[in-house]
Parts: structure tokens; C-alpha cells; sequence
């Protein structure tokens, strides 16, 4: 159950929670099958894709491509070609999902810390979020590269809750798929589950989050401060 009264710092995924950056990934993710000579994908697939980091998109996407489990080598070589076409893509088609700016504003101007926790690289995530007009509203962000484990992995939020001398109790988690419910639950944080971005076709209610919400506006509802 979430403690509104004890929250003093919410944390944030970025793909699928602020922002739809599939169509961007696509591109990057399509330019580099077409590279490598293998077919290419849809943007619904790239959907079901995203969530777990770049690695593992490339790792799905050239799996289905060759319609057998990808080779470690072959993996490798192709994440240069990925990361490249990615920088070139990065924010060309990406949109914040409706009412984040507002949001976010909101609950900084009423003073709790803003902090963004994603498993997409951090050379990505921050010329991203700048890109967005929102990079000056988070005092920190953990990309999926940053530590030493990425989501479901409690160690971002773990490192988070060190960095800011907070307890557990103190510390929200907003996120679109399992992996952070997982992540949240496994720092014994509360976490809400957003309904329209990436969670590979699963209800994210299934993962327990304490709140399920169809809009980012309805984060508010904790917040009557705000």
C-alpha cells in the first residue's frame, strides 16, 4: 500500500512511462536487420520487444529474423550497428505520453525528488530526456548501463535510496512493465503499474503493483499536494 504522507522521492522508467519512443527504436532496430541482409520487423513486434535494454532488443529482433536463437558472436557484431543507427533515431519520432510534462512539473514544484530509473543505455537516455524539455526535472538518472545490474534487478533503486538517504517507505516507483514491479518489490519499495506502455502483451496488474493506472495524470491521485 502506498504511503502517500511518507513519500519523499518518486523514481521513474522512461521507455513505455514518459516517453513512446518505439518508433525510433524501429528504425534503428530495422536499419541494422537490413545491414545485415536479415527481414525485417514491425513496429508492433518492436512494442513487444523493448523493456529489457538494447541487447536484448537486438537479441529478439535478429531471433526472429533468423528464426532460431541468435549467436552470441553474431549478437555482438551487430550491437555497434544498432547503438549507431539508434543515436541517429534517437528522438525523431519519441513523444511524451500525454500529460507527463504536467505531471512532473507538479510534483517537483511540490518538492519531492524526481529521479528517472531505465534500463535504456545512458548515452541514450539523457540527450533523450533533453530532447523531451524534461532532463532539468530529475535530480539523478541511473541508465541501464550505469551500475552493474539493470531492472528487474533492485540494485538501481537500492543505489537510489543510498544516494538520498531515504528509507524504502520514502521512495515510489512509476513504471509500465514487470521488470519494474519486480525491481520495486525486490527493494521493498510501493510501486504504481502503467497500463498503456510496453509489458511484452501481459497485464501489468498480474506483477501486484500497489496502484494500476490507464494515464500518467492519475499518479496525482497520491498527491492531493500536488
Amino acid at each position: 500500500m502506498i504511503n502517500a504522507k511518507a513519500i519523499r522521492a518518486v523514481a521513474f522508467d522512461l521507455d513505455g512511462t514518459l516517453v513512446d519512443s518505439v518508433p525510433d527504436l524501429c528504425l534503428a532496430t530495422q536499419a541494422t536487420l537490413a545491414d545485415l541482409g536479415l527481414k525485417t520487423c514491425t513496429e508492433n513486434q518492436v512494442r513487444a520487444w523493448v523493456g529489457n535494454g538494447a541487447h536484448m532488443l537486438m537479441r529478439r529482433a535478429m531471433t526472429h529474423a533468423l528464426e532460431t536463437e541468435v549467436d552470441e558472436a553474431e549478437l555482438t557484431a551487430a550491437m555497434p550497428l544498432f547503438m549507431q543507427y539508434y543515436e541517429q533515431h534517437l528522438h525523431g519520432r519519441s513523444l511524451l505520453y500525454p500529460d507527463v510534462l504536467a505531471v512532473l512539473t507538479r510534483l517537483k514544484q511540490s518538492g519531492l525528488r524526481l529521479a528517472v530509473v531505465t534500463n535504456k543505455p545512458y548515452r541514450f537516455t539523457v540527450p533523450l530526456l533533453a530532447s523531451l524539455g524534461i532532463s532539468d526535472l530529475f535530480e539523478l538518472v541511473l541508465g541501464g548501463d550505469s551500475l552493474a545490474a539493470m531492472k528487474p534487478d533492485p540494485m538501481p533503486l537500492n543505489h537510489l535510496l543510498t544516494e538520498w538517504c531515504l528509507k524504502p517507505e520514502q521512495l515510489l516507483m512509476v513504471g509500465d512493465s514487470k521488470n519494474d514491479i519486480l525491481a520495486a518489490k525486490a527493494a521493498n519499495l510501493a510501486s504504481i503499474g502503467l497500463t498503456y506502455g510496453y509489458n511484452y502483451g501481459e497485464d501489468i496488474g498480474l506483477c501486484g503493483p500497489d496502484a494500476v493506472y490507464d494515464q500518467f495524470s492519475e499518479i496525482l491521485t497520491w498527491f492531493p499536494q500536488a
